[in-house]
């Protein structure tokens, strides 16, 4: 894979890897249906982290550039057309290259955590390369109940190298052929797993208070904090019905816990499984916390799921080291995380208020509310897409997120990644775009 970055620290990593690999295919140097490098060969061959190749993969393939299947990898998307670069790129090529804006969702801030109490952290893990691995349950087992008003014993968390591997872990420990129920819309990264482990993919419909209660299902995925993309928060009723319906059908309520931190209305919302812990698997990440190039995470289990789990763990092994958890563990147990979290929270909410400044009375657009999370949904035209493009910023269609039901037109941009300067700079530039007459 002939992929090379330049130095370039103004932007994130996942974003540079992203872009070259959207480049090499319109430029025709990759072709529809090649196969491309596994995370962890083109990591070890740009000399990053995985995690940040596995994120700049699952942009790329929310995109539509990369498709993957059971036993052939990851590949070029077969559907998209083969490209032909120019001879000379054209005033439009020049255009979009100039401004290299994006407010694709997903992508966190990763510059606040470069403290000294990180790299203190590091250092001492690397001071004891031999840790003990309990000592990170432990650490997240305190930082739940002070952070998210969860008791929780440490035997009953395991340490994952990100949601998608707890829920992968998961799903291999219950065994059988499942009926997987997503939320639609959703977060697309956490619904390929069940299609890929084998597993049947039902689409739940979301109404105005989350999803419904479905029917008969094993499992069934949920963003009860912050629903995705809409930012929506399951009431209590609804919470409530869930964990009735578990119970009723001895069904697993797999809860995604991402952005739960990140709010900027109230405090955190209780978890699903303070109600139900017989019936519901916490998925934890630090991903929007400190970055998902730290590839950790963790699942809380219900005590019937223990050996099951720690028998495939015996069988996969650990993805995460000990020197990485040890250094999580130290940073958590000096309290940096929480003031990192705090500070992050405020800065995010700050470019929050950004958003709401520059796009809530753009005439034929409808801004949702932004309680919380990274990202925000503009109900509008989806023409903006491409008038913006023309201008050099990259966004999401709001069609991107559903499974098969009719979606609604708008977008979701993310605004955590880019600095003040940034957002307003890409906001306005949104905000033309959304002016602009369109053409039929």
């Amino acid at each position: 894979m002939p992929l090379r970055l330049e130095p370039d620290v103004s932007r994130a990593l996942p974003i540079q890897i992203a872009e070259a690999i959207r480049g090499q295919v319109t430029k025709g140097i990759l072709l529809p249906g090649e196969r491309v490098l596994s995370t962890r060969a083109l990591a070890t061959q740009l000399g990053v982290s995985r995690g940040s190749v596995v994120t700049a993969y699952d942009q790329l393939t929310a995109e539509g550039y990369l498709t993957a299947a059971v036993g052939s990898g990851t590949v070029i998307n077969p559907q998209l057309p083969h490209a032909q670069a120019p001879e000379t790129p054209g005033p439009l090529a020049n255009k979009r290259a100039s401004t290299g804006l994006t407010l694709t969702p997903g992508l966190p801030d990763t510059a606040g955590i470069l403290t000294p109490e990180w790299r203190a952290a590091w250092r001492e893990a690397a001071n004891h390369p031999l840790s003990d691995t309990t000592e990170l349950p432990r650490e997240i087992a305190h930082h739940l109940r002070h952070m998210r008003g969860l008791k929780v014993d440490p035997r009953r968390i395991v340490v994952t190298a990100g949601a998608r591997d707890g829920l992968t872990l998961l799903l291999r420990a219950i065994g059988g052929h499942l009926r997987i129920g997503v939320e639609s819309p959703g977060y697309p990264s956490l619904r390929r797993i069940p299609a890929a482990l084998g597993h049947d993919l039902i689409e739940v419909p979301t109404d105005h208070d989350g999803v419904t209660v479905p029917g008969v299902l094993d499992a069934l995925i949920v963003t009860p904090s912050h629903q995705y993309p809409y930012g929506t928060s399951l009431p209590a009723a609804r919470r409530a019905a869930l964990v009735e319906w578990a119970r009723d059908h001895d069904a697993l309520i797999i809860e995604d816990d991402f952005d739960s931190e990140l709010r900027y209305v109230g405090q955190p919302l209780p978890a699903l499984t303070a109600l139900g812990p017989e019936h519901t698997v916490l998925l934890g990440t630090f991903s929007s916390v400190i970055s998902p190039s730290i590839a950790c995470g963790y699942v809380v289990l219900p005590e019937r799921l223990l050996e099951p789990v720690a028998d495939i763990r015996r069988i996969f092994g650990q993805p995460v080291g000990a020197i990485p958890q040890a250094a999580l563990a130290h940073y958590m147990a000096s309290g940096a995380l929480r003031r990192h979290t705090g500070r992050m929270r405020r800065a995010y909410k700050r470019r929050r208020d950004v958003v709401q400044d520059i796009l809530s009375d753009v005439p034929g657009a409808t801004l949702l509310p932004i309680i919380g999370g990274l990202h925000a949904v503009l109900l509008c035209d989806e023409a903006v897409v491409e008038r913006a493009a023309d201008n050099g910023l990259s966004l999401k269609p709001l069609r991107d997120y559903w499974g098969g039901a009719a979606a609604e037109e708008g977008i979701v941009l993310g605004f955590g990644h880019l600095s003040d300067e940034e957002l307003r700079k890409a906001l306005e530039i949104l905000r033309s775009a959304l002016e602009q007459p369109s053409h039929d």
